[in-house]
């Protein structure tokens, strides 16, 4: 019950703020089911990758979906994504923390400063 209660909280957060794997289930994944960084990160985006496709479905079906900035963005995620993958294997998980700390901390400073 109490890993289906996360996906739930995950989906709506992912449904309204388009985040939830990183954001919610990496740190959850750590801290509370004491995963690896490495396993967190996989098991999140194996999770969040039907919650995305169904938002991106419910998304279009409103009209705010822009298909050709999509399809060459989803090109070069799936370009940056092999590139990640890889890289996972060589960074220890202490510098996984430092850099996810820092990409939040500056996501959060962008979000505010807008």
């Amino acid at each position: 019950m109490k890993i289906a209660l996360i996906g739930i909280i995950a989906g709506i957060i992912s449904g309204m703020f388009s985040a939830g794997g990183g954001l919610i289930l990496v740190p959850v994944y750590v801290y509370l089911l004491k995963l690896s960084e490495k396993e967190a990160r996989a098991t999140s985006l194996f999770c969040i990758t039907p919650m995305v496709i169904l938002t991106a479905v419910i998304y279009q079906n409103n009209n705010f979906m822009d298909w050709n900035l999509g399809i060459k963005c989803a090109i070069g995620g799936i370009i940056g994504g092999v590139i990640g993958g890889k890289l996972l294997n060589k960074i220890r998980d202490k510098y996984l923390q430092i850099a996810f700390i820092l990409f939040l901390f500056y996501a959060g400073i962008s979000t505010m400063m807008r």
